[in-house]
């Protein structure tokens, strides 16, 4: 195993975490509101999310989508495996992804979110890397700008594996 270096270490994440927690809380009061999470990276960024929003009408949901084809590049083209559970029209959604880099994946489940027609529709990903971007998306919550790195851990992968690393660390090539 090559070593892997911290990036954005656990108590940065749960502070910014906190931060994007209450944004939303103050922006939403008491409104129902959906987080969709993305698998399967972003399930540990959406429960830590969601416990620390203060609102007591938060509905979990969750979607997974591929548009990766050798595990570490993209092929652009985005396949839906699990849809939604929850009927989203009229209700305020947030999509929560764990990075965001060539956009593919975010304008796809934007646009197919958007067609189910929900009364609002916000993006918040925990990582963005703006260098690797090939579509223009806009971004409502995000956690970390990062560079071009190959990244692991806090629900991002390697082959399945490293998920479980309570901080976001980077290979070293």
């Amino acid at each position: 195993m090559e070593k892997i270096n911290v990036l954005i270490d656990e108590e940065k994440l749960n502070k910014r975490i906190k931060e994007i927690a209450e944004q939303i809380s103050n922006e939403y009061k008491d409104e129902e509101i959906v987080l969709v999470c993305i698998l399967k990276g972003a399930v540990y960024f959406t429960i830590e999310l969601s416990k620390n929003i203060k609102n007591d009408s938060i509905i979990l949901d969750f979607m997974k989508v591929s548009s990766y084809g050798n595990n570490t590049e993209t092929t652009g083209k985005v396949e839906l495996k699990i849809d939604l559970s929850t009927n989203i029209e009229n209700k305020n959604v947030i999509i929560v992804e764990d990075i965001l880099d060539t956009g593919y994946t975010l304008n796809y489940l934007y646009d197919y979110l958007k067609s189910k027609n929900p009364k609002t529709l916000k993006i918040c990903v925990l990582l963005d890397k703006k260098d690797r971007r090939k579509k223009s998306i806009d971004v409502d919550y995000t956690g970390f700008e990062i560079e071009n790195k190959f990244v692991v851990g806090y629900g991002l992968d390697y082959e399945e594996k490293l998920r479980n690393l309570p901080y976001v660390g980077y290979i070293e090539e």
